[in-house]
Order: structure tokens, then C-alpha cells, then sequence
């Protein structure tokens, strides 16, 4: 049994008229009659009852044709929504980020030129994000640290500088700038072990003769603020994630030696498929910081 052969049923029964069927469904008038006979010899049990050249649906016939027109409501309904699945699909981007300060601005400026689009995003580490790309679990990623291997191109969009911030009341508050080894015995509030920021953190205090003691790790750049404000140590901050609050707020310190600054790019893999919006959701990401790095 084919779904051919219970379109053609289908049909006959409808207009219980061979040659009207045949004619709408632009086959052989031959041929739809012995496509009907096959159906009703495979089902052993005739489905119309034939009287000279009129033909008219019988109780058995009447019996199939109700659950041959469920079996194609069900397919239609299944077509309907796989086009919405594969509809959706072709709006939704999926994205890994280290540094979710600066998704809100950037997803914001695009949602509001493409609102039917629909992001999944992920805050992960640069070994994460980069086993995630490579698996093909993602369309792009926004990291501090180049993400390199077969295939992966990672485009750098904007440099930025690394302060510290220190509590309202620290002894370093009426400074503007430092140099990194006056903080050496210092509790400093960090990012977890393995974010591509800590391991950058972690090389600039290297590079200023120290190991910086760890009072607190975690992962919410909001909390480490929150936990300088209180005095419970002081912290690196990036450029774009500095965001004064009205009240007392840790102070921001530049640092000048040594240099500290990071560059934050775009990584996405050369053997992915990318939907339209999601080649356009690139050239936005590259404009927008463009934009921004000339704004500085």
C-alpha cells in the first residue's frame, strides 16, 4: 500500500466519478482504475460498488476513506509544522560568549532591526566554547582568547584596556593610575579558573612579579563589583563590562604598567552552514564594533 494509491482513493471517493478523478488528478483514466483495483485487491474487499460506467463508494469503502482522510490530515499537520520547525530554524542563532556585558547593547541594537529572530546563548569558558563550535553546536562565538583549530576562523573586533577597581575606601581610591606590582599583597576577588579573562588576569600580575591571591572566584562579573564594593578585595575589569552605579562603587584604577589591555573577537566555524540571518547577524557584530572602537 502507497500514499499514491490513497491519494488516488481519496479522490475516486470524493467524486465517486473515475473519469472526473482522473482528470483532476491528470492521469490516465486506465491507469487510476487499475491503481484502485491493486488497492482493493492488497486490502482483499472491494471499496465501490460498480454498476455499469458509475461507480459509488461502498460501507467498507466508506470505512477506509475515514481513516485514509485522518492519515492525511496527520501528514498535513506534520508538514505544517516541520515548515514552521525549519521556519524557526532559519531565525535562530545560537551563541557562546565569555563576556556578557556587552550582549545586551549588541543583541538589542540587532533585535530591534530583525525582532522574529531568536538567540540561544551560552556563557562558557574558551575550551567549552571551542568544543562547542567544533561539534557544530553553535553559530558563533565572542571570546577574549582567540579560539583556534581546523577550520575555525576567529576575527578580532575591538581592543580594549583592563583597569582595577578598588573599594570607595581603599588607600589607592584618590589614584587614577598604578602600577600593577603596588597591589601584590592585595586579596583579589577573580573570575573562576579556566575563563579566558582569569587566565589573562592571571599573566598580567606574572608579567608584574606576583601570583595574585585569590580571596573569591566566581562567575557573575556583577557579584566580583558587588564584593569590592563591600572592601572584601579589589578586581581587574574590563572596558566594555564598566558600568558606574549611582552610590558608592569601587573606584577604577588604570594601570600602567604593565599594559594591560585584551582584544575580543569573533570565532565561528569555515565548515558550518549559516542561514541568512545568521550571515547578517556577522556583519553586524563586525560593524557594531567597528563602531565603537572608532567612537572611543
Amino acid at each position: 500500500m502507497e500514499l499514491l494509491q490513497l491519494k488516488y482513493f481519496q479522490t475516486v471517493a470524493r467524486l465517486e466519478h473515475m473519469t472526473k478523478a482522473a482528470e483532476q488528478l491528470q492521469i490516465a483514466q486506465p491507469s487510476l482504475s487499475k491503481t484502485i483495483s491493486r488497492l482493493e485487491e492488497d486490502l482483499g474487499v472491494e471499496l465501490f460498488d460498480r454498476e455499469h460506467r458509475k461507480i459509488s463508494l461502498n460501507a467498507a469503502g466508506k470505512v477506509f476513506l475515514n481513516r485514509v482522510d485522518r492519515a492525511f490530515a496527520e501528514l498535513n499537520e506534520g508538514q505544517r509544522e516541520l515548515n514552521q520547525f525549519i521556519d524557526q530554524d532559519q531565525k535562530s542563532i545560537t551563541l557562546a560568549v565569555t563576556i556578557p556585558r556587552v550582549l545586551p547593547s549588541l543583541l538589542g541594537s540587532f533585535l530591534s532591526k530583525h525582532p522574529d529572530v531568536r538567540f540561544q546563548q551560552f556563557l562558557k569558558s574558551v575550551s567549552s566554547m571551542k568544543k562547542m563550535l567544533l561539534e557544530g553546536d553553535l553559530d558563533y562565538c565572542i571570546s577574549s582568547i582567540p579560539i583556534e583549530g581546523e577550520g575555525v576562523r576567529w576575527e578580532p573586533l575591538i581592543t580594549e584596556e583592563i583597569f582595577l577597581i578598588v573599594p570607595p575606601n581603599h588607600q589607592l581610591a584618590e589614584r587614577e593610575s598604578i602600577r600593577l606590582e603596588e597591589v601584590k599583597d592585595e586579596a583579589f576577588i577573580s573570575m573562576n579558573t579556566g575563563y579566558g579573562f582569569r587566565n589573562l588576569t592571571d599573566q598580567f600580575c606574572r608579567e608584574a612579579g606576583f601570583v595574585q591571591h585569590i580571596a573569591f572566584e566566581g562567575d557573575e562579573p556583577t557579584v566580583i563589583s558587588d564584593l569590592v564594593r563591600q572592601g572584601l578585595g579589589v578586581a581587574f575589569v574590563s572596558e566594555l563590562s564598566w558600568v558606574p552605579k549611582s552610590g558608592q562603587f569601587p573606584h577604577k584604577l588604570r594601570i600602567v604598567e604593565p599594559t594591560c589591555q585584551r582584544t575580543i573577537g569573533l570565532a565561528w566555524s569555515e565548515k558550518r552552514y549559516f542561514t541568512p540571518i545568521a550571515k547578517q547577524f556577522r556583519l553586524f557584530v563586525l560593524d557594531y564594533f567597528l563602531s565603537i572602537s572608532q567612537s572611543k
